[in-house]
């Protein structure tokens, strides 16, 4: 995955460590002030996002951050969903749709079945099928397990 093209933004420096994950949900009030608010701003609103380098100690003041922020690169992170089993190609390109899930469902399926950071429609790599799912409500629905990267 080191080939995917990387954004340079600013993030909390708790968060900024390589390897960690976060959820972009958008500006906030206090960013209106905020000098270098175009940086942050530069993520897309929802998606997931995985820090890959920091770019360098400088702590930079933060409004919403209580211990400042930093410059890292960071790149769209996988996420893994729920399809159904006829559509789980491994490197095939693909329009997210989520199955029809029971809504009586635990958890971790649950959050599979509805992948935070992915919207129907949006386009996606399948970057590994790890199983199948069965479903108790539709034994006749099988789903199976993918890492996406959208």
């Amino acid at each position: 995955m080191e080939d995917m093209d990387t954004t340079i933004t600013l993030i909390g420096t708790r968060l900024a460590k390589e390897g960690a994950e976060f959820f972009f949900d958008g500006e906030t009030p206090e960013c209106e002030q905020c000098k270098l608010k175009n940086t942050c701003m530069s993520l897309e609103k929802g998606k997931k996002y995985r820090v890959v380098k920091v770019r360098n100690n400088t702590l930079h003041e933060c409004f919403v951050h209580d211990k400042g922020a930093m410059v890292v690169d960071v790149v769209k992170a996988p996420i893994f969903a729920l399809l159904d089993s006829k559509k789980a190609i491994e490197g095939s390109k693909i329009r997210y749709q989520p199955p029809k899930c029971d809504e009586k469902l635990d958890a971790e399926t649950y959050e599979l079945c509805y992948p935070k950071g992915l919207r129907n429609g949006d386009r996606c790599t399948i970057l590994k099928v790890m199983g199948t799912v069965e479903m108790e409500a539709d034994p006749s629905v099988t789903l199976k397990k993918v890492e996406l990267l959208p």
